[in-house]
């Protein structure tokens, strides 16, 4: 069958990757209502560019700003990862629920363009026409999208089992690594594009680190003296 020979394509080729990681991450932020309506929304908009319009956001927008973008965005989750619990928490009502759905959203969206499951959404919409385009945006939607709850569910269940504070490390941990990777692709992709010399990917790759560093050290300070005080 069709649709569930392409769910469990976009199943597959979703488990282990990095916006599945990305949410194991987000548990340590946001609550699952935040994470499953940005997540879903971000899955049906992205599947929803590749079936039917073949990728054209990927062909109109260079790969180098897109990956740019995704590594700040990793960046400012990791510093987003150094805030207390207990601030999270005080934060709370609607007006927080609205903004962190928006911004998983944004995240997931920004990660996954041009990844491995939207150029696979693309090929099967490629192969099977516009005709089958709301099969194939469903079934690689709801594979995508099912793979990702897996993520999420690792996450929650990391957070019930380790110590307070711990997946805000482990959140940090892998939105800071993946950030300076993809900002590294990114310059990479620059450098391809002959925007930019190719001996300055590591020294630029190396001062973004740095000033990243710079930026976690004075936030995790700051939030210590206001525990503190």
């Amino acid at each position: 069958m069709l649709f569930l020979k392409i769910m469990l394509t976009e199943f597959i080729a979703e488990m282990g990757d990095k916006t599945q990681l990305m949410l194991v991450a987000m548990t340590s932020r946001y609550k699952v209502r935040d994470i499953v309506l940005g997540t879903a929304a971000a899955v049906l908009v992205l599947n929803g560019l590749a079936v039917l319009a073949g990728g054209l956001v990927s062909q109109f927008v260079p790969d180098w700003i897109i990956k740019l973008i995704a590594g700040a965005a990793f960046l400012f989750f990791a510093l987003t990862s150094l805030k207390s619990d207990d601030d999270e928490e005080e934060e709370g009502g609607k007006g927080k629920f609205k903004i962190a759905a928006i911004a998983v959203f944004c995240t997931f969206f920004v990660a996954e363009l041009g990844d491995k499951t939207q150029l696979t959404a693309i090929t099967f919409g490629a192969n099977e026409g516009m005709g089958k385009a709301l099969i194939v945006w469903l079934a690689c939607s709801i594979g995508l999208f099912a793979a990702d709850m897996v993520g999420m569910a690792v996450g929650l269940l990391v957070k019930n089992k380790m110590p307070t504070g711990f997946l805000n490390i482990l959140a940090y941990v892998i939105f800071a690594v993946f950030g300076v990777l993809t900002v590294h692709t990114g310059l990479e992709l620059l450098s391809t594009a002959e925007l930019m010399a190719a001996n300055l990917i590591i020294p630029v790759t190396v001062a973004v680190g740095v000033i990243f560093v710079i930026l976690s050290a004075i936030i995790y300070i700051k939030n210590r003296k206001n525990e503190n005080a």
